[in-house]
C-alpha cells in the first residue's frame, strides 16, 4: 500500500509513474544520456519517481536555450509584464500549495504540518519579487569634482544568464528564492535542484508554463553536483551562479568561477551560537532554542547548533531542553502530528549518527536521544531523536563542525565577554541567537557577534523583505530584500557633457 495511502491527503497526482524529465527551452525532454536516477521517500524507502539525469550536455543545451531567451525575446519583456507573469505563477502556486507541500513532505521528510503552513511565506516570496520587477532603478549623481559639467546617472541591468543550484533541505523555498529575483530582475535561468529532492522543483516549472512562462526563461535540469552541478559552474556562458549547500562545495563553485569570471553568491554553512542568560524568559527560550536546533530535523543551515547558557542557570535550562526534544513526536511527515521527520537519506543518516559516535568518542554525554530510531514504523526510515550533547568543549568536532541533524552541543558560560569570544570562535558565521531581558546585553551582542542574523528572543525569524546571509565560511551575499535583487544586477554609469 502507498505510505500516501495511510494519511489524511491524496497522493499527488504529479506522482503519476512517468519518470520526471528536464524542463529545457520551454519542452520537457530525456536526458541526452538517457540515464534517470530514482527519488525515494525518506520514512519509508518507497519508490516516488524516476527523473533523468542531466549531465554536462544537458546544461549546456539549456545554457544556450537561456542565452537566446536573454539576448532575444525575453530582453524586450517590459518590467511590468515580468510583474505580471510572478504574480500569475504566485497564484497557481497557491491554488496548488497542498500537491506542492506533499511533494517535499515525501521528498525530503519534513512534516507536512509544517510545510502547509510555509504557504504564505511561499506565496508571498514570489508576490515581493513581482513588486520589485517595477522597483528597479538607477539614480542620478552631482559631480563632486566638475559640477555643472556632466550629467551622470545610473542603470541597473540584469546580468545575464543565472545558474542556480538548490539544496534538499527546503527544496520549494530554495527554488523560488532563485526563480523569483532573476524574473524579478529580467534574467533568464537554469535551475539545478538537489537530486534528493527534485519533485517540487519539477512541479514548479510546470507551474510556470502553464502561466506563460517563455521559451528559455526558466530551464530546470536535475542530476548530481559532480555532473550537472560542476557543468553549470564552469559554464563559460553562465554570467551568475547562486548557490546555497555546503561550504565544501561553495569553495568548488567559486573555482570553477575563475574561467569567465562569473558573479557568485554564496549561502553556506554555519555552527551558529545560541546565546541563553540567567535573565532570560526561559519559558519562551526553551521551545526556541529547542526548534532552533530540531526544526526540519537539524537540517537548517542557520540551525542554533552551538546553545551557550549561563552557568547559574545551565542545569536547569539544558535539562528542559533535553526534556523538550523528548516530548516531540518523531514520524512519517505526512502524519500531521508529526513534529520530526526522517533526515533526506542514508548518507544523511550515516553522516549523522557517526556523529554522535565521534562525539561520544570525544568524551561528550548524550542526556538525551543519541541512536537512531529502528521500532515499528521507524524501521524503514532514516529517523535520529532530538539529541542533547552535555560536557562539550570548543575543540570537540561536535562544537566545531556542521552536522546537519537534530544534534546540540551545550556548553556553559561565565560573562558576555567570555560567551562573545567563543560565540565567534568559529569559521562560520550565519545565524546566532540572544535570549535575555536585557536590552543592553542584546544590542551589544548584535553588534559584536560576527553573524549575517543576530536573534534575540526568537530564533530563525525569517522574511522576504529582510536580508540573509553570512560571514566568513557561510558564504557571501544576500538573499531575500533589496540587496538579494542586487546580486542579480549590474550597474552601468552614463556620462554626458553639459558644458
Amino acid at each position: 500500500m502507498n505510505v500516501a495511502q495511510s494519511f489524511p491527503y491524496a497522493k499527488p497526482a504529479f506522482l503519476d509513474g512517468k519518470p520526471k524529465r528536464l524542463l529545457i527551452d520551454g519542452k520537457w525532454v530525456d536526458s541526452l544520456s538517457g540515464k534517470t536516477f530514482e527519488t525515494r521517500d525518506p520514512a519509508t524507502g518507497e519508490l516516488l519517481a524516476t527523473v533523468a539525469e542531466g549531465n554536462a550536455a544537458d546544461i549546456d543545451l539549456a545554457v544556450k536555450a537561456a542565452r537566446r531567451a536573454f539576448d532575444g525575446p525575453w530582453s524586450k519583456v517590459k518590467p511590468f509584464e515580468r510583474q505580471q507573469m510572478l504574480l500569475a505563477l504566485a497564484d497557481a502556486l497557491d491554488r496548488n500549495f497542498e500537491e506542492m507541500a506533499l511533494l517535499d513532505a515525501l521528498d525530503m521528510g519534513g512534516p507536512i504540518s509544517g510545510l502547509l503552513g510555509r504557504r504564505r511565506r511561499n506565496v508571498g516570496m514570489l508576490r515581493y519579487y513581482a513588486g520589485m520587477a517595477t522597483n528597479l532603478h538607477g539614480e542620478t549623481i552631482e559631480n563632486s569634482m566638475q559640477p555643472g559639467e556632466y550629467f551622470s546617472y545610473t542603470l541597473k541591468e540584469p546580468i545575464g544568464v543565472v545558474g542556480a543550484i538548490i539544496p534538499w533541505n527546503g527544496p520549494l523555498t530554495a527554488a523560488i528564492w532563485k526563480i523569483g529575483p532573476a524574473i524579478a530582475t529580467g534574467c533568464t535561468i537554469v535551475l539545478k535542484p538537489a537530486e534528493e529532492s527534485p519533485l517540487s522543483a519539477l512541479r514548479l516549472g510546470e507551474l510556470a508554463l502553464e502561466v506563460g512562462f517563455p521559451e528559455g526563461v526558466l530551464n530546470i535540469v536535475p542530476g548530481f553536483g559532480e555532473t550537472a552541478g560542476a557543468a553549470l559552474a564552469a559554464h563559460p556562458d553562465v554570467d551568475k551562479i547562486a548557490f546555497t549547500g555546503s561550504h565544501v562545495t561553495g569553495q568548488k563553485i567559486l573555482q570553477a568561477s575563475v574561467g569567465n569570471l562569473k558573479r557568485v553568491s554564496l549561502e553556506l554553512g554555519g555552527k551558529s551560537p545560541d546565546i541563553v542568560f540567567a535573565d532570560a524568559d526561559l519559558d519562551l527560550a526553551v521551545p526556541g532554542a529547542g526548534m532552533g536546533v530540531f526544526g526540519n530535523t537539524g537540517q537548517v543551515c542557520s540551525a542554533g547548533t552551538r546553545l551557550f547558557v549561563e552557568r547559574k542557570v545551565y542545569d536547569e535550562f539544558v535539562g528542559r531542553v533535553a526534556e523538550y526534544g523528548n516530548s516531540l513526536r518523531v514520524g512519517n511527515g505526512l502524519d500531521p502530528t508529526t513534529q520530526i521527520g526522517p533526515l533526506v537519506s542514508q548518507q544523511q543518516l550515516e553522516r549523522v549518527t557517526g556523529y554522535l559516535k565521534i562525539g561520544r568518542d570525544e568524551g561528550a554525554r548524550t542526556i538525551s536521544g543519541g541512536e537512531r530510531l529502528t521500532k515499528g514504523d521507524l524501521a524503514k526510515g532514516y529517523f535520529v531523536p532530538p539529541t542533547v550533547f552535555t560536557d562539550v568543549k570548543d575543540d570537540m568536532r561536535i562544537a566545531k563542525e556542521e552536522i546537519f541533524g537534530p544534534v546540540l552541543s551545550a556548553i556553559p558560560f561565565d560573562d558576555i565577554d567570555e560567551v562573545t569570544r567563543r560565540a565567534n570562535a568559529t569559521s562560520f558565521g550565519l545565524g546566532s541567537g540572544v535570549w535575555t531581558r536585557d536590552v543592553s546585553k542584546a544590542h551589544r551582542l548584535a553588534k559584536t557577534i560576527r553573524a549575517g542574523s543576530v536573534w534575540v528572543n526568537c530564533y530563525g525569524a525569517m522574511d522576504v523583505a529582510v536580508p540573509f546571509g553570512g560571514y566568513k565560511m557561510s558564504g557571501f551575499g544576500r538573499e531575500s530584500g533589496i540587496q538579494h535583487l542586487d546580486e542579480y544586477l549590474n550597474v552601468k554609469s552614463v556620462w554626458i557633457r553639459t558644458a
